[in-house]
């Protein structure tokens, strides 16, 4: 598959790449100190940095002969949207659950 073809739910599948999101929350991190954290080769390091880069998670700048990594909105948001969306949907649902439940269980007047 193409990196350009990723999207935010596959950029965060993979527990390397989501490990590599949690480290750079505490701090912007060099590429080789980030792959001095995994068991995996660099190159497989970078593979990911890239798909996590492409899919806007994180951006990489040049600073000399190290280049960083930094966390980066954009990636977030795509994910963010979706939550959203279910979060309303489950809270209608629940809120209609809600109205149900106190419509059936208020007293009866009783006809006589």
């Amino acid at each position: 598959m193409n990196i350009s073809n990723y999207d935010s739910f596959i950029a965060i599948a993979d527990p390397h790449r989501r490990q590599i999101l949690r480290m750079l929350s505490s701090k912007e991190q060099s590429i080789n100190t980030i792959a001095e954290n995994f068991d995996i080769s660099r190159p497989a390091v970078s593979k990911h940095i890239k798909v996590l880069e492409s899919t806007g998670f994180i951006t990489i700048e040049d600073r000399g002969r190290e280049r960083y990594c930094v966390l980066d909105q954009r990636g977030f948001t795509e994910i963010q949207e979706w939550m959203n969306y279910f979060e309303n949907y489950w809270l209608t649902k629940l809120k209609s659950l809600d109205a149900y439940l106190k419509k059936s269980n208020s007293p009866k007047k009783r006809k006589r």
